[in-house]
């Protein structure tokens, strides 16, 4: 049996929720993170921040066992000479194990380097903190994993002085070399295990400009150490965490509105399976619930509210007992909901349990009156690369590399007319992408809808990419023209425009003008596709034909008779469970986090498969197959918004 240590990995799980070490590793119990960290490290870069922090500490040796004894031998057989730098050391103390990034023993003086997939743009230690000196909630995870280690080092080695590092990717570093990104390759060995390979090509020139940097965090360890956890000191907090542990006993805390993200919360078919629920099982021994009492909705699910921990707190759970005073709904005097008279009618439908749909058909219907046809539908698919591309590039710059466009007309003929896609390795697609999306919106001066701001924030981001550009781009301005006629800018931009043809936000349209129970509170477009296609017979009718990319249907440039309805048990699926795999190596589970997870940086399926076609050994079939994935899955995030635009014309008449 391997010991039970309390690890570094378990003491950030416990800093979530302590509850949440009881159920971690333990194979009954459903948990609902991605299972592969292979596919989360590769998203943010992690393996090659990792790889190249190591080449700025060069000599090293690595420890590579994970056996923990193996590991702790090797370490202690290294630390015996009295200079000498290891990656991925081994240290315990009593029940406490780590292994930690970069360690750097010179003799009686220890650096413990962590080294996170994460952006700094600051000077130094100050950086992390509020301006009332508290440390900002943004960076606790990373700070309080660095002083668990370093606390971890100082018992281990008492005689010794302890300094830590954060080390991150600096946003302000230019990088000083073509191909740098791509000298860190992902192989699969002969057992099938992905392990990362740097170049030999890999040069001075690379490494003599370090976008990594190095903050001394030892001022922040001092602050957590004095800080208290609930009753208990940081460590007496930490001895508690390892004594249940290595008893393998649960701490039981209060529900509170962290539950609504706990990862292991058990759906209802994992549960019909056999596996067990640590989300249920919680809620049952605190508040003496049983299987009944989680069949009626809850406070977690009120959309955009700050007030779930004190409607928990006063023993108000679920919704049927909160009132119209707890909301207190108001108008902002705008067409539409507000949010406060949205989580109300929120409200109002659990308690009546109402599942009808709510669409405000007058002002909606105004909306629509004012659009200019044809209408644009774009969708973006986006990364942000740790390890520049090319010369000159900060790291994790956005990068735009896919989008999809739809049309409607204004007779109502639909036709998927255009799409972008540029996957080649090693390749800063923006300014093609800019160029290729002008070209596609040019055609017309009608409306163009985007889901969310994403794609309103990315090309804010190219604007300035633009203009801070050196190099001579022969239509630059005619491309930042363009970006300023169909966007506003950001908030904090310097420079302020509001484009006459800005994008319209059909989320922000959602929020105003439509509610269905169904989506649960959720405004995301996979919640609120399902909704729409479940409400509209029209759409039911419609699609069930296989009239998506027929000769005499819906022009598409992915797809070729298709069928966007199934219904199962009276209910349309969801049309994104009609796709394939984008991958045929990951487990179905892990498939079906990725494409909604909130994991990754700019989250989903899309943003992993490009990862994995700039950095792993790949054939060109492989390449081919994951291109028309990412083609079919992009087009329909643009076929959706269509959908809903159609769904709403059909709600709004049979009203």
């Amino acid at each position: 049996m391997r010991p039970r240590y309390l690890t570094k990995s378990r003491f950030k799980l416990a800093l979530e929720c302590p509850t949440k070490i009881y159920y971690d590793g333990k194979p009954e119990y459903a948990n609902q993170k991605i299972e592969d960290p292979f596919l989360l490290a590769l998203a943010d870069g992690g393996f090659q921040v990792g790889e190249l922090a190591k080449h700025y500490f060069p000599g090293g040796h690595e420890i590579v066992t994970k056996d923990y004894n193996d590991a702790l031998n090797q370490t202690n057989e290294l630390l015996k000479q009295d200079m000498v730098i290891i990656y991925e050391a081994a240290v315990r103390f009593e029940n406490l194990f780590i292994r930690t990034d970069i360690l750097i023993k010179n003799k009686d003086h220890i650096e413990l380097v962590e080294v996170k997939a994460k952006s700094f743009d600051g000077a130094g230690e100050q950086d992390f903190l509020n301006k009332n000196g508290s440390i900002s909630s943004s960076w606790q995870p990373y700070l309080y994993d660095v002083a668990f280690q370093k606390y971890v080092v100082e018992c281990a080695f008492p005689d010794y002085s302890i300094f830590a590092y954060l080390m991150m990717a600096d946003k302000k570093a230019i990088c000083p070399t073509n191909g740098l990104n791509q000298k860190f390759r992902f192989v699969k060995d002969e057992n099938g295990r992905k392990n990362i390979v740097v170049s030999q090509a890999l040069s001075e020139e690379d490494l003599a400009n370090p976008i990594l940097i190095k903050v001394s965090v030892d001022k922040c360890c001092d602050q957590i150490y004095r800080e208290r956890f609930v009753n208990d000191s940081f460590v007496e907090y930490v001895n508690r965490l390892a004594d249940h542990y290595l008893r393998d006993q649960k701490i039981a805390i209060s529900p509170s509105a962290n539950c609504a993200n706990c990862e292991y919360k058990a759906t209802e078919q994992e549960r019909e399976a056999g596996l067990r629920s640590g989300f249920h099982e919680c809620w049952k021994e605190s508040l003496k619930w049983t299987d009944d009492d989680f069949k009626e909705s809850t406070v977690l699910d009120i959309w955009n509210s700050r007030k779930k921990n004190k409607f928990i707190l006063e023993g108000r759970i679920k919704l049927s007992q909160i009132f119209e005073d707890d909301i207190s709904p108001k108008s902002d005097n705008k067409p539409g909901l507000s949010s406060s008279e949205r989580q109300w009618l929120q409200v109002q439908k659990a308690k009546s349990k109402d599942t009808t749909y709510w669409i405000d058909s007058e002002n909606l219907q105004q909306e629509m009156n004012s659009w200019v046809y044809p209408l644009h539908f774009i969708d973006f698919e986006t990364a942000m690369v740790a390890i520049p591309f090319n010369k000159g590039r900060h790291p994790y710059e956005g990068i735009a590399f896919q989008f999809s466009h739809h049309v409607v007309h204004k007779d109502g003929r639909i036709e998927h007319r255009g799409q972008y896609l540029n996957a080649k390795p090693g390749v800063f697609p923006n300014y093609d992408f800019v160029r290729n999306l002008k070209y596609e919106l040019g055609q017309d001066q009608g409306n163009i809808f985007r889901y969310a701001a994403h794609e309103n924030t990315y090309l804010n981001t190219i604007y300035h990419q633009l203009i801070e550009n050196v190099d001579s781009i022969p239509d630059k301005e005619e491309l930042c023209q363009f970006i300023r006629t169909i966007t506003q800018s950001v908030k904090s931009g310097v420079e302020q425009w509001e484009g006459p043809r800005k994008m319209i936000d059909m989320c922000e349209l959602v929020k105003r003008y439509y509610y269905d129970p169904a989506m649960k509170g959720s405004n995301s477009i996979k919640q609120v596709l399902p909704a729409i296609l479940n409400n509209s017979r029209r759409l039911q009718e419609k699609y069930i034909q296989p009239i998506y990319g027929a000769d005499d249907g819906i022009p598409s440039s992915n797809y070729k008779n298709w069928k966007w309805i199934e219904i199962n048990a009276g209910r349309v699926v969801d049309p994104y469970k009609l796709l394939p795999k984008m991958f045929q190596d990951i487990s179905e589970k892990d498939f079906e986090l990725l494409c909604d997870s909130d994991e990754l940086r700019d989250g989903g399926a899309a943003l992993t498969a490009y990862a994995r076609m700039q950095f792993e050994e790949m054939s060109d079939y492989e390449r081919s197959e994951i291109q028309k994935a990412l083609l079919k899955y992009c087009e329909l995030d643009t076929l959706a918004m269509v959908m809903i635009y159609e769904g709403w014309h059909d709600l709004i008449n049979q009203k």
